[in-house]
């Protein structure tokens, strides 16, 4: 479903090519839970950044089901991120002037894929029934993080990208809202590829991969 082969990217540091990603090659199936763990300054971020289209590669290839994401310019690479993939972050990224309802549809109202039957399976299984009239502010992080999550997953996104999803969460919260998480991609049929610190949560997916001195193990 995802393919990404020999990927490289490298940035300028005082006029000087610095070397990030160096020919990573990574796969992930329809359905499938990936964990990618490195050290900080690894690359992970980048190489998600990469596959979401926010930034261009120097080198490979990047495809997702028939589209070669890298062959995109940048109006392509923003409808891809609208209709195909879901991406959650740390910061959660709410609107913070929408309810919880409007941001949970927000995204897929865009895409012109709201599909009344999942938004409201989606609302039940994260527990957001009593909420959606809230806004962000008067949210905890982890609702906030679980409606980001359903916001992200509304589309029916064939890949769902996270990156450190529960970075600003305590462990309790965290495990579950990644439960929660797991059930809804396996319940949505797209792929998980979460970038993650933690061994602990990368144990819980079905594959964790390394990146290391800018090439995946």
């Amino acid at each position: 479903m995802l393919t990404v082969a020999h990927l490289a990217k490298s940035y300028r540091s005082a006029d000087v090519p610095v070397a990030v990603l160096r020919g990573v090659d990574l796969a992930v199936q329809a359905g499938e839970s990936v964990a990618l763990t490195g050290e900080s300054g690894s690359g992970k971020s980048t190489l998600l950044h990469l596959i979401a289209g926010l930034d261009g590669a120097d080198s490979g290839r990047i495809t997702l089901g028939d589209v070669d994401i890298t062959a995109l310019d940048d109006p392509g690479r923003a409808a891809l991120r609208r209709d195909r993939l879901g991406l959650v972050f740390q910061q959660f990224n709410l609107i913070p002037s929408l309810s919880v309802a409007d941001n949970l549809a927000f995204q897929a109202r865009i895409a012109g894929r709201h599909d009344p039957l999942w938004h409201d399976e989606l609302v039940d299984r994260l527990g957001l029934g009593d909420l959606l009239k809230r806004y962000p502010e008067q949210l905890s992080g982890g609702q906030q993080q679980r409606v980001a999550i359903g916001r992200a997953l509304a589309i029916k996104p064939t890949l769902l990208l996270a990156d450190e999803p529960t970075g600003n969460l305590d462990e309790a919260t965290a495990d579950e809202v990644m439960h929660l998480a797991r059930d809804l991609v396996a319940r949505s049929g797209c792929g998980l590829l979460m970038v993650t610190h933690s061994a602990r949560l990368a144990a819980t997916l079905d594959r964790r991969v390394h990146l290391s001195s800018g090439r995946v193990s």
